[in-house]
């Protein structure tokens, strides 16, 4: 695997019960759990590779109210100040610091586009500050360019994705929670209708309560159950470079680049929504709950290959619960990025930053982004599976919002009052037709 990425060490054996048990080792589900263990509830925590080793290490690292669809800026808001608090709560860093985010562009559209939101965000008390030509060129200047205009957000920031996953899962285990790597979750044991136990490779753990924090593999896992969680991916690539290059922006995003400072003195460099869609079973199966997001992004969507369908997370058949899954088959997700999309990540980068012509790559990877058909997570009950709760679909938003939407969970699950509306991020609202796309 060539994402950075620390470890983590856990106990090998599976705990007999748990008031609640996690199922999946990423951000949403180390930080589910990390508050429900800071509630005193006894939580396990059951990963079937390494913890953080799929898309939580391989995101770009931002944690941002800027742009935030109206639905998920309040949790943006305190999931920021939660990985504030994170590191002197655990007693060691998560990599985060609040750098704040540049935006550029040239483009007028855009600009009006994110000074409508500026005006959004006044009302619910976010700052973020609009860049006249001048601002934009001078906060730009490694670029060497002329900009119409842009945007800074001083507040967001960003994390180390390589710590960040594993350094709160150690917190888990410090407050006397369980995690276990290496470990599959084949399926749920049910007794007078509600979930009573999980299934897992290594035996049944026995539990009332059951958390879904499996990315990518979420709608495949619910199908197990009968239940319709409509869900598709993308592959997305990534280049990281080695330390060099001068001083730049942290955190800069531009339609050619988007570039992240990482712990390392290294960058991460992208481009926003650049991605392959590998067809899958599961792809084809929803592919009509997906069609207006596709088509909106069709100039930066390419069709994929064949690697979604044998990594076998979007697979559509039932699998035993007494054999090998298809997590068990592919313990970590790690696609290839490809490499027409490599070199024009890198040759993008290059122009438009100059001081980063002989910094050499240091990796590239691809990760695949889970997403619903609004852009909006699920974080709900199932109805009609009492005990059973998912929190996925996060739409390429999970990082950032992970430390809010763990807090959330563990409202929902405990019977809290919740500190955002549940209602809009519930599962049935594909079914009944509430879902709608973003504002922004």
């Amino acid at each position: 695997m060539s994402v950075p990425l620390i470890g983590v060490d856990t106990p090998n054996r599976l705990p007999e019960t748990a008031d609640v048990v996690v199922i999946g080792g990423g951000i949403i589900g180390v930080c589910t759990a990390y508050h429900l263990a800071r509630r005193g509830i006894s939580v396990c925590v059951l990963e079937k590779g390494l913890v953080g080793a799929e898309q939580s290490s391989r995101n770009w690292g931002w944690c941002r109210q800027q742009n935030r669809d109206a639905r998920e800026l309040p949790m943006a808001v305190r999931s920021l100040a939660l990985w504030d608090a994170l590191a002197e709560d655990i007693g060691e860093s998560v990599g985060f610091r609040r750098c704040g985010l540049l935006y550029l562009s040239n483009d007028e559209e855009e600009l009006d586009r994110w000074a409508r939101w500026r005006d959004f965000a006044v009302t619910r008390d976010v700052e973020t500050f609009m860049l006249d030509s001048a601002a934009a060129t001078a906060r730009g200047s490694a670029t060497g360019r002329t900009w119409k205009g842009g945007v800074f957000s001083p507040h967001d920031g960003i994390a180390d994705t390589a710590r960040a996953a594993p350094v709160i899962a150690r917190g888990v285990m410090k407050l006397g929670g369980h995690v276990v790597q290496g470990c599959a979750a084949r399926g749920l044991e049910r007794t007078a209708g509600r979930v009573s136990g999980v299934i897992t490779e290594k035996g049944v753990i026995r539990t009332s309560t059951v958390v879904l924090a499996g990315g990518a593999w979420a709608s495949s896992f619910c199908l197990q159950h009968g239940i319709d969680m409509p869900q598709a991916t993308v592959r997305v690539p990534i280049v990281r470079l080695e330390p060099g290059g001068g001083a730049l922006p942290p955190a800069m995003h531009t339609s050619m680049i988007s570039l992240t400072e990482r712990g390392d003195g290294g960058r991460t460099l992208a481009i926003s929504g650049y991605a392959a869609v590998d067809p899958t079973p599961q792809a084809l199966h929803y592919a009509r709950h997906f069609i207006p997001m596709f088509v909106k992004n069709r100039r930066v969507l390419s069709l994929g290959s064949l690697q979604g369908w044998r990594a076998g997370h979007e697979s559509r058949r039932l699998w035993r619960m007494d054999a090998p899954t298809p997590m068990e088959h592919t313990r970590i997700l790690d696609p290839k990025p490809d490499g027409r999309a490599v070199a024009t990540i890198l040759e993008r980068a290059r122009r438009l930053l100059p001081p980063l012509a002989d910094v050499p790559v240091g990796s590239t990877w691809a990760g695949y982004v889970d997403s619903t058909p609004d852009g909006i997570p699920v974080m709900s009950a199932v109805d009609a599976l009492p005990g059973f709760y998912v929190a996925a679909g996060f739409s390429g938003h999970g990082f950032g919002l992970g430390t809010g939407a763990g807090a959330f969970m563990a409202e929902l699950v405990t019977g809290s009052r919740t500190s955002e509306d549940p209602m809009q991020f519930r599962l049935d609202r594909f079914a009944a037709g509430r879902a709608r796309p973003g504002d922004f």
